[in-house]
């Protein structure tokens, strides 16, 4: 069993390489515009959970998925040769939909502050607000 610092190396490690890997060396359209927003690997180093995303968002998802589990195995043998452990664990790829979410929320606090700032021109500085 790794420790929680040598399980974050590991993690941090695969997540860099992985994202040269698709950026330089794999040839599916699929896989074009992938991110890697994270990778957790276990405490017995057995299994790599990566998480994905792209920029068309979830419409993607599946497409991602399906082509990073169809090159799994060149990637993990890619990752192997580049990163030096005992036993390379298998990989495991999931959707990440949280850059999705956080842009989602951006346009809202977006439009909250256009409200405030309507609410500020029409009403004056304390915004209509009669409590003060």
């Amino acid at each position: 069993m790794a420790n929680p610092v040598r399980l974050r190396r590991i993690s941090q490690r695969i997540k860099e390489e992985m994202a040269l890997l698709l950026l330089r060396e794999t040839a599916d359209p699929r896989l074009s515009g992938v991110m890697i927003t994270d990778v957790r690997v276990d405490r017995e180093v057995a299994y790599a959970d990566i998480y994905v995303s792209a920029l068309e968002g979830q419409a993607r998802s599946r497409e991602v998925i399906d082509g990073l589990t169809h090159a799994g195995g060149f990637l993990r043998s890619a990752l192997a040769e580049r990163i030096e452990l005992r036993s390379f664990p298998r990989l495991r790829f999931h959707w990440d939909p949280t850059p999705e979410r956080a842009e989602h929320m951006e346009k809202l606090y977006e439009e909250m502050r256009r409200q405030d700032e309507e609410r500020r021109e029409l009403y004056g500085a304390d915004g209509g607000d009669e409590r003060n």
